[in-house]
Formats: structure tokens, C-alpha cells, sequence
């Protein structure tokens, strides 16, 4: 999810407004001939409940089987089973990784979910050095493993999402990005190589040279042309420390201009994202939470007066022998920028520390019940030419506050990005990343809350629609055809055609809700 992301910096989210769980139940049908199939794994009918619940925790769609890989080949097979069944057949097939999705998008009502965590292990990853290194690893991997793995070569992959317990499939299936996205692209534009099941069970080596049109479907495809199960992923040299810094701005217009001037400049942080606070209360006491207590009294003490606040977090990476190299410039970055002197709080943390800074706070939340809870977010890109017009409505008017969640609000440079992918950005060189990343409670007594927040998703959507701002989402999630095709644009037609060669039955990723088995033809 922000990847990753998809699912962010949980650090933030101190106060969680409780909220109720909505729920789509489908009454699963076993089907008989699934029993035929002779796998190296084992497909489990009894318990799929847990294949039909995500991170979002609002849709249970019950899948008639869940089918435990243990290799590729299985899940060729199984697909493979599916599309010559026909479309006489509603099965369907859907990948799951870790759970992340937000509305059952990796669920198959009455289908078969692949649990792609099976595929993982770091056995079957591989990293190569040289000129060029990078890591072969499954597509059920975590990133988390995947990073720690890196780390005994002394390497790493140059973009992340701000969560790491995601798949490499899952974020790949998106985009993936973080704070590291305006330089070096989001994840799928890191990536050399993938195998891919498709929609009719073939296994495809894919790459800029080989199957080039599926490799770029594939990317950013939300699922709908094949199951990545193994990707080659860039790397870089890891470095071993981060200094990490965080400031306040109280004007919105020196924050972006600031974050803007940052990821235009050559020499600049290795990590950019911004924040925003909405606190009518005037107590700021957790926009540093995820920081150890060493920060000045002044920082510590600071009062929003109620205000609107914005918060810039930066990093740069150094090995001890540049510490002082690294000191300076910063010293020498931060002095462009406008931020309110008083807020500057600055820590010095491992480059693992800092990546996976977000499952320290899982662990609490979990800890606290606070965690599998329903998560209505939104994920929005915003062209540049319309941000200060969306923060005005968006954060003056339609949101109340921010307590139930952190609000990003980031740039990226679209030639960071690769317009053979499907994934869909604003058509603009410069645009934003913003999301809302709400947590209501699962408590059946109070429904109020998850739906204030599905009511103020509704209402900056309606808001963006309205005015003409231009915005795509990031993760998206669209009720009707129509809609799907206006989110794609004038790509509808090559993502269309895509499903038709490569997922002609419209078998995998169901839960996207994009195309329907039996229905009418994709290219409709």
C-alpha cells in the first residue's frame, strides 16, 4: 500500500477515533474440481476466513479456497485450471500478500486467494553485486526481509514505501512509493525484471526487452494482468545511518514552495515528506512522537495557537567517517529553508531504524487493540497547478481536524515516473501526493465515526470533481465502469486491451472491481 504506504508514518497516529466495521459476506461454494489439482502446496476450503479480511477491515468477501503455493508452478496450474473451465465458470483468482489492501481488493468472493507469503523466504532470494546490483526475490517477500537480506551485502533498494511489511507483488501492483520517490522514481521504476502468471496460466519472464508490454501492465496494474511472483529490483550501496529531521511551517505557501525547491535541486535530502497538522486545541504534542526525547526545550514547549500547521520531514543518509561532511550540509539546506525556527528537532538513527520506523508503532497499536481496526483512507494525486486551491477548501473547510490520522502532503517529478506503466498520475511535471490516513474503531456501538469519515472522503472527492482540480487516486478504488474509465483517461483503451491479451476471462483481481467474469468484454 504507500504501498505504502502505501501505509505511512504510523508514528503519527496517536489519537485514533473508534469506529464500526462494514461487511460484505459471501456464502463460498466449494468447487468440486478444484480437488483435481496435484500441487507441490495444498489448497485449505475450511479456513479462509482470514483470506477475507485486509488492513482496510471494512469488506469480508469468503473465497472458496485458499491455496497455499509451494512453488510457481502451483499457482500456474491453478489459474491455468480456472480459464479453461471457461466462462461457464465464476471462479476467479486474486493474490493476497501481506493483507494491506483498503477494500478487499486482494479478496475473491467464492474464488480461490493465493496466499503469496507461502513463495516468500530468504532462501529463494538472491542478491548480485557489481556495477549494477540488485536482489531476485519472490513476489510474497516482504520488503522488510528483503531490506534486511540487502543489508548483509551492504546494499539496498533506492525506493521504498513508508511501510515494509508489504509483498514486493503488492506494492509493485501499484507504484510504491515514499520520501524517496521525487529521485528515484516510485518502486516500479526500479525494478529489471518480473515472472508473471497470467490470466491463462502461463509463466512469463518479462523485462524493457522480453514480454516488454506485459513487464509494463504488469507494473502499476492493481493485479489485473498477472500474479508477479518474482521480481528483479535495483540496488544501490546501503549507507549506515540517517539523520533525521523534522520542522514546522505555519504557512502552506512557503511549505510547498520549500518542498518544491527541494526536490529540484541536485544536491538536496535523500527523503522529502510533508505533513499536515490540523490541532484546534493549540496542544501540539505529538507531530515528534516517533522521536527519542532529546529535543530542545523550545521545540517541546511550542503551542499551534490553534493554527494549521505543517510539518517537513527530511533525511540524509551518511556513514560515520562523513558525520561531519553530512553536519554541514545540512546545515547548508536547512538554512533555505522558511520553517519556524523554533520547531527544529534533529536525531540521528540506523539506516534500518529509520526504514522501518512505522512497525514500531504497529507493535504499540497493536498492543492497544488499535490496529485491525477499519482504515477509510484516501490516496490522492493533486497536480501542482491546483494544490493551493485543494488545501484551501480541503484543510480550511471540509476537515475539522487530523487526530484520527496523519495527512501527507508531498511533491513528485512525473519524469521520475515511466508513462508505459499503468499506473496513473496527474499530467503535470510536478504533482502531490496527499493522503488521509483515518482509523475508526471496530466497536459496534458507535458507527459515527467510520462514516464522518467516509462522508469527508466523499466530500473532497465530490469537491475535486466539482472544481476541476485534476486529481487521480493513488490505491484506487472506483464503484462503476464509467468511473474507472474516467480515472484512466486516454489510457483506458491500452489498459483494456492489455486485460483482453493477457486476463481474456477477467479471472485475477476480482476484488478490484474493475472488470467482471462472464460480463461483458473488457474493451466494452
Amino acid at each position: 500500500m504507500h504501498c505504502f504506504l502505501t501505509q505511512r508514518n504510523v508514528a503519527l497516529v496517536v489519537f485514533l477515533v473508534l469506529g464500526s466495521v462494514t461487511m460484505h459476506v459471501s456464502d463460498p461454494v466449494v468447487p468440486s474440481s478444484l480437488d483435481t489439482l496435484r500441487l507441490r502446496g495444498n489448497l485449505s476450503f475450511g479456513d479462509v476466513s482470514l483470506a477475507a479480511r485486509d488492513f482496510g477491515n471494512r469488506y469480508q468477501l469468503l473465497p472458496a479456497a485458499v491455496l497455499h503455493p509451494g512453488s510457481v508452478s502451483d499457482i500456474a496450474a491453478t489459474v491455468r485450471h480456472v480459464y479453461r473451465l471457461g466462462q461457464g465458470s465464476r471462479l476467479t483468482v486474486a493474490a493476497r500478500g501481506h493483507g494491506h489492501s483498503l477494500q478487499g481488493q486482494a479478496q475473491a468472493a467464492g474464488g480461490v486467494v493465493v496466499h503469496m507469503e507461502s513463495l516468500g523466504g530468504g532462501g529463494r532470494m538472491i542478491v548480485h553485486g557489481g556495477e549494477r546490483p540488485y536482489v531476485d526475490a519472490s513476489g510474497g517477500e516482504l520488503w522488510i526481509n528483503v531490506l534486511q537480506e540487502c543489508l548483509r551485502h551492504g546494499l539496498a533498494p533506492k525506493s521504498w514505501t513508508d511501510y515494509l511489511h508489504l509483498t514486493i507483488g503488492g506494492t509493485l501492483s501499484n507504484a510504491g512509493i515514499s520520501g524517496q520517490a521525487f529521485r528515484h522514481g516510485p518502486q516500479i521504476s526500479n525494478v529489471h525484471q518480473l515472472e508473471i502468471v497470467t490470466g491463462k496460466g502461463e509463466v512469463l519472464n518479462c523485462s524493457n526487452e522480453e514480454n516488454a508490454d506485459l513487464f509494463h501492465a504488469a507494473l502499476g496494474g492493481l493485479g489485473q494482468f498477472g500474479i508477479i511472483t518474482r521480481a528483479r529490483i535495483a540496488l544501490e550501496p546501503a549507507p549506515k545511518m540517517v539523520k533525521w529531521i523534522r520542522v514546522l511551517y505555519s504557512d502552506f505557501t512557503s511549505f510547498t514552495e520549500d518542498q518544491e525547491m527541494l526536490i529540484s535541486m541536485k544536491e538536496t535530502f535523500d527523503y522529502i515528506e510533508g505533513f499536515v497538522i490540523i490541532n484546534r486545541t493549540g496542544l501540539l504534542n505529538n507531530w515528534r512522537s516517533s522521536f527519542n526525547p532529546q529535543d530542545p526545550a523550545q521545540a517541546s514547549q511550542f503551542d499551534s495557537d490553534g493554527r494549521i500547521l505543517f510539518c517537513l520531514e527530511m533525511t540524509k543518509n551518511f556513514n560515520q567517517d562523513e558525520a561531519d561532511d553530512i553536519n554541514t550540509q545540512v546545515e547548508a539546506l536547512l538554512s533555505k529553508l522558511r520553517y519556524i525556527p523554533s520547531t527544529l528537532f534533529q536525531s540521528e538513527v540506523s539506516y534500518l531504524e529509520f526504514l522501518d520506523r512505522v512497525h514500531v508503532s504497529e507493535v504499540k497499536l497493536r498492543s492497544k487493540g488499535l490496529w485491525e481496526v477499519p482504515h477509510p483512507w484516501l490516496n490522492l494525486f493533486i497536480p501542482r497547478s491546483r494544490i493551493k486551491d485543494f488545501a484551501k477548501e480541503v484543510f480550511g473547510k471540509i476537515l475539522t481536524d487530523s487526530s484520527n490520522g496523519p495527512i501527507l502532503l508531498y511533491p513528485l517529478n512525473r519524469s521520475k515516473w515511466d508513462n508505459r506503466t499503468s499506473a496513473v498520475i496527474p499530467d503535470e511535471e510536478m504533482f502531490y501526493l496527499v493522503a488521509f490516513l483515518s482509523s475508526t474503531p471496530s466497536t459496534a456501538s458507535d458507527r459515527s465515526s467510520l462514516d464522518r469519515a467516509l462522508k469527508q472522503n466523499e466530500r473532497v472527492l465530490e469537491f475535486c470533481k466539482k472544481a476541476g482540480i485534476g486529481m487521480k487516486q493513488y490505491l484506487p478504488y472506483h464503484a462503476t465502469r464509467e468511473d474507472w474509465k474516467a480515472h484512466f483517461g486516454e489510457s483506458w483503451e491500452r489498459f483494456a486491451r492489455r486485460k483482453e491479451a493477457y486476463d481474456p476471462l477477467a479471472i485475477l483481481a476480482p476484488g478490484q472491481r474493475i472488470f467482471h467474469k462472464a460480463a461483458v468484454r473488457a474493451s466494452s
